[in-house]
Order: C-alpha cells, then structure tokens, then sequence
C-alpha cells in the first residue's frame, strides 16, 4: 500500500473523500504496487477506489472524465523504490565519475517505469515475467531500449551481465504487441563498430515499425578508469566509418520505409570533421535527447530568428562559454549576427574540461569550477551567456556543485543561463 500525501482540491479523489494520510490499496478491484497500476486502472471514467484509513478499509465510488487525474500525491514519485541497474558495463559512465560528487549522481537506475515516464533508458535485463506481461498488457508506449549490440554474446560481454544476450527476445516480443521503442547504442570502438554494428541495424531494421528510431552515440571517456575495462574514445577513422555504416543502412530504410530509423549523435559529425546535416534530415528528431539532430535544430531556429529580426546599431557585448566541441559551430552561427548588427563586439570560449578529462568535450559537462579556471585570466565583457545544460535541472548549480553566484562572484561578471534554443540565443544576445 502506498501512502497518500497529497490531494488536489476538487478533484475526483477529493469529490470522492480521498484524504491525506489513507493508504491505496486497489483501483477498479485491481491492487495498486506502483505508478504505473495507478496512471492505468485510474484512467476510466468510474470505478470503485479502496483505501485504508486508521486500520479499515473504505470503499468510494469515482466518477470523472476519461484520462482526468485521480489527484493525488504519494510519498515516493514511483510509490515504490526505483530498480537500480545490475549490469557492469565497460563503458559506463557513473563507474567513471570522479569522487566527492552528490549522492544521487553515482545511482544507476534501470527502471521500466522511469523510461516509459521520464524518458530513461533500460537495458531490459533486470525485468521479470511479470514486468514484460505487464508492458505488453497495458501497452506500455514508447519505451527506450539501451540496446548497444544484438549479437547476444557481445552484449553479455558489454553490459557485463549474463541475461543480457536472453534479455534481447524481448524486443521481439515487444514489437509482436506493437509497442513502439527508441534504441540506444553506446559505439565502443573494438566492440560493437564495423561489422557488428551492422549486424545489429541489420536486426533492429527487421523490429520496424515498433522500433521507431535508434541513436548511435560514441562512448565516454573519462580519466577515471581506474581499474575499468580497456576502453579508447572514438578517433576521427571510427567516427568516418560509423557515419558511413549508419548512412548506408539509413537511406536504405528511408528508401523502403520513408524513415530513416538510424541517427548518428552531432558529437560523431564534429569529430569526423563532417557537416552537421539539414534538419530535414532528422524528420520529427525522435533522439534529440540523445544529442542527435541538436545542432541543426538549433542553427535552424537561429537563422529563422535572426531572419525576423531587425537591423540595430549596436549590441550589448557579451561572451559565450560552451563546450570545445561546439565552440566553432556557435562561432560561425554568432558572425551571422554582422548582417543585422556590424557594431558586434563577442568571444565564444570553449571550455576545456579538467573536471571530468579532455576528452570529454561537450557543454552538459563542464562544471563551474573549469568555466571559472577557462576564463579568470580573460579580459571579460559585462556578461556570459551559457548554455543551461551546464546547470542541474531547475537550479543554479554545476554538476561540481559551484553555483551561478559563485562563478559571477569569482569573474565579476553577469552569467546569463539560455535555454538549447536557436531563438533563446538570439533573444538574449539582443536583451539589454
């Protein structure tokens, strides 16, 4: 039973006599283990809801509008613990964080429920019978699959577990139910390139339509491999082949299916020193949180903004600070501005990362402590801008736990957040 801790007033839950302090026991006769018996058996317009207050069990009639939220709040998001991971992959990146950070970023969850409500992706490899009965039952739709290989025995090598390989059936069983999937796969040069990432698009191009797109991202490397398996970073040859193999099979699919299913993360574009694609060419950018199809997103809405916009005098001198990676991209897309503006006075830095290694180049990871160290020495215009996925959801801080405040204190400038939007950019370099 779950614990209810909160009532939205007026609604179904609270019309119905709900209270802060019951206990759910069952919704429509079905008992409730988690969030997802909730979201589901709560979904009708009646049923009957049983709780258990002060030790007796009290039935009450619901009657609302089809999909209305029941209104209430338990204890735990997912009234119940979320399932931690039980693979040792070689290329894991929490094994590879450094000590001292938050708690809650050395936690690695593989929770079914958190992919279909949040977005994250699972491996497949901790489910029981039951938790496949259950997506297949309530049509559990999309679901995201960190999938790295289907050659069964490579994948019990990857991921370090020896369910990993059987685990794969799933996606077939999950596709016989029509439930759509996104794919994953972490490149590790050695591993799972060449040959047999062309046996694994091969298979996963048999799952289409249920399996909607799959994102192929290189691995990360820290310098916190200590005792890890050998492991190197994609070089500019792997990122060449993987972007042919990828294209290959891609265009085949978007030849036979009108999709191209297979995305190639920006950051493998940069390093084979090849141009980002269209935007068109990532269709409705089904991995856009795997980083594909981010660059051209972003060069898009910036050059519409700045189409909309009108000529000015002068702008406010600023700087950005991003990731090495891409720094010249945001270089080449702030010179446009002279066509509006030719008073433009800027400086894109891209910030090397000593927190986590120089091989890690992108803007999600560089902390407040290297943008401090990158920049003390500079001779600063009034104001920075960053991107604000340098910052922990929803706050000020940097994944070193150094806050806005800190890096404005210590630069003796304004650090201005903006969000990962073209037109965020263009607005906030105009704002005065």
């Amino acid at each position: 039973m779950s614990k209810i801790t909160g009532v939205d007033k007026q609604s179904p839950a609270y019309r119905a006599g709900i209270r802060v302090g019951d206990e759910l026991v069952s919704i429509a006769g079905q008992k409730v283990r988690d969030v997802l018996d909730y979201m589901f058996y709560s979904y009708d317009e009646e049923f009957d809801i049983v709780v258990m207050r002060d030790g007796h069990l009290i039935e009450s009639y619901i009657e609302k509008s089809e999909g209305e939220p029941l209104g209430l709040d338990f204890e735990t998001y997912l009234m119940d613990s979320p399932r931690s991971c039980s693979n040792r992959c070689v290329f894991c990146f929490i094994d590879q964080l450094p000590p001292g950070m938050r708690d809650t970023l050395y936690f690695k969850d593989d929770d079914a429920r958190l992919s279909f409500l949040m977005g994250n992706y699972i491996t497949l490899t901790n489910l029981t019978r039951s938790d496949v009965d259950k997506i297949v039952r309530m049509h559990i739709s999309p679901i995201n699959i960190s999938i790295h290989t289907t050659n069964p025995e490579l994948r019990v090598k990857m991921l370090g577990n020896r369910n990993a390989g059987i685990a794969l059936e799933y996606l077939k069983e999950f596709a016989d139910a029509g439930i759509i999937m996104n794919g994953q796969i972490v490149l590790c040069p050695g591993y799972n390139d060449g040959d047999e990432l062309r046996r694994t698009l091969r298979d996963l191009e048999k799952l289409h339509p249920s399996m909607h797109s799959v994102s192929v991202v290189p691995v990360g490397i820290t310098k916190y491999r200590d005792n890890l398996a050998k492991l190197r970073a994609v070089e500019k040859q792997d990122a060449l082949q993987v972007i042919s193999i990828v294209d290959e099979i891609g265009d085949a699919c978007k030849e036979r299916f009108g999709t191209r299913i297979f995305y190639c993360a920006d950051e493998l574009y940069l390093k084979a020193e090849l141009p980002i694609p269209n935007a068109d060419y990532y269709e409705d950018f089904p991995q856009i949180e795997n980083g594909v199809g981010m660059v051209a997103q972003f060069k898009e809405e910036f050059e519409l903004s700045l189409e909309e916009l009108e000529e000015v005098e002068s702008i406010e001198p600023f700087a950005i600070a991003t990731g090495e990676l891409f720094a010249p991209i945001m270089c080449n897309l702030i010179d446009l501005l002279r066509t509006k503006c030719n008073n433009v006075s800027y400086r894109v830095y891209g910030v090397k990362n000593s927190y986590f290694g120089e091989k890690i180049t992108v803007s999600g990871l560089v902390t407040g402590g290297d943008l401090i160290n990158a920049l003390k020495h500079e001779a600063l215009p009034p104001r920075i801008l960053i991107p604000i996925n340098m910052l922990r959801s929803g706050e000020n801080v940097f994944l070193d736990d150094v806050t806005v405040e800190d890096v404005e204190q210590a630069l003796g400038v304004k650090v201005v957040p903006v969000e990962n939007r073209g037109s965020d950019l263009i607005n906030t370099i105009m704002m005065r």
